[in-house]
C-alpha cells in the first residue's frame, strides 16, 4: 500500500525505521526564509530531511517575469530530489506547521508532477505530531544521494497566457485561495500590487482545515467544493495564490474530496502583476 494524499501521524510513526520511507520537514516562513530551518535543527520528526522552499523547491526569481517561487525545470527538480535522497519506489511523507499549506504541499505536488505518486502530506502536521507526544530529535539529517528518474506529467499547471483566456470562459473556474481581504485588495502584506485576477472566485485555503489544523472529512470538502464549482469538473478548475505554493493545498483538498485533479497557476498573483499589461480587479467575490 502506498500513501498518495494524506497520512496519519500513527501510520508515519509505525514506519520511522523503514529505509524505503523518507520524511521531509518543510516548515517555512515567507517573511523570514531561514528561521524555520533553525527550528528544524532543534527538533523534528526522527529521520526527517529539511526541504527549503527557496533553495530546494523553487527556481531563481527573474524580476519582471516570474512570481516569487517559480517552478524549477523538470530536469533541475529531478536533480534536486535525487540529491535529497528520493529514489524510485520510496514512500515520501511531507509536513510543515501550517496545515500543509506551504512547502509541504509544494513538494507533494512537484513529486506528482515528475511521476512519483507515493507522496503524502502528514495530516495535522508538526503540531499534531507534538500534540500526540510522538518522538522528536534535533540536528541535521541527510539521506544518501539517489538517481531520481522523472516521468513528467503534462497538463498539471497553466501559464499566465492560459489564465488570461480561461478566466473569460464560462465553463472554467479560476479560484483565488488567499484570504478574503487580500483578494478584495484591502490588504497586501507581500506583493506590490493588491487585488485579484478579474473573474476569479475567492475560496480561502483555510476553509479546507478543521479547528485542529487537519483536513476536513472528504464529504465536507466534497459538499463545499461542489457548491463552489457548480457544474465545472476538476479538470476545468485553476487555483492560484500569491506565488503558486499555497494554492496546491486546495488542489489536494479537491482530490481528498474525490472530485479529481485541478490545475495550478504556477506563477500565481506575483507573476500576474509582473506585467502591467494584465488587468487587476478589486472588491468582493462576484459569486
Amino acid at each position: 500500500m502506498i500513501h498518495t494524499l494524506l497520512i496519519s501521524t500513527q501510520d508515519l510513526a509505525a514506519h520511522l525505521d523503514d529505509p524505503n520511507w523518507i520524511v521531509f520537514d518543510c516548515r517555512f516562513l515567507l517573511s523570514q526564509p531561514d528561521e524555520k530551518e533553525t527550528y528544524y535543527l532543534k527538533a523534528h520528526v526522527p529521520g526527517a530531511v529539511y526541504a527549503h522552499l527557496d533553495r530546494d523547491l523553487s527556481a531563481l526569481v527573474i524580476p519582471g517575469r516570474t512570481g516569487r517561487h517559480p517552478l524549477p525545470t523538470p530536469e533541475e527538480a529531478a536533480r534536486r530530489f535525487g540529491s535529497l535522497g528520493i529514489a524510485p519506489g520510496m514512500q515520501v511523507v511531507v509536513y510543515d506547521d501550517q496545515g500543509g499549506s506551504l512547502a509541504a504541499v509544494r513538494l507533494w505536488w512537484m513529486l506528482r508532477w515528475l511521476g512519483h505518486e507515493a507522496a503524502a502530506v502528514l495530516d495535522g502536521g508538526w503540531q499534531n505530531w507534538l500534540n500526540e507526544d510522538l518522538p522528536v530529535r534535533g540536528g541535521k539529517e541527510t539521506r544518501p544521494p539517489q538517481t531520481f528518474n522523472a516521468q513528467l506529467r503534462d497538463g498539471m499547471y497553466v501559464t499566465s497566457d492560459e489564465v488570461e483566456r480561461l478566466r473569460q470562459e464560462t465553463d472554467y473556474r479560476v479560484i483565488d485561495v488567499r484570504a478574503a481581504e487580500r483578494y478584495r485588495g484591502e490588504l497586501e502584506p507581500i506583493d506590490p500590487v493588491a487585488g485579484h485576477i478579474p473573474g476569479a472566485l475567492n475560496a480561502p485555503y483555510t476553509n479546507n482545515l478543521d479547528p485542529e489544523g487537519k483536513f476536513r472529512p472528504p464529504q465536507e470538502l466534497r459538499d463545499y467544493y461542489t457548491k463552489l464549482l457548480g457544474d465545472a469538473p476538476a479538470g476545468r478548475v485553476v487555483f492560484y495564490c500569491g506565488s503558486g505554493v499555497t494554492s496546491i493545498h486546495s488542489i489536494l483538498a479537491l482530490q481528498i474530496a474525490g472530485l479529481g485533479e485541478a490545475k495550478l497557476y504556477a506563477g500565481s498573483w506575483s507573476e500576474w502583476i509582473a506585467s502591467r499589461q494584465r488587468p487587476v480587479a478589486l472588491g468582493a467575490d462576484p459569486g
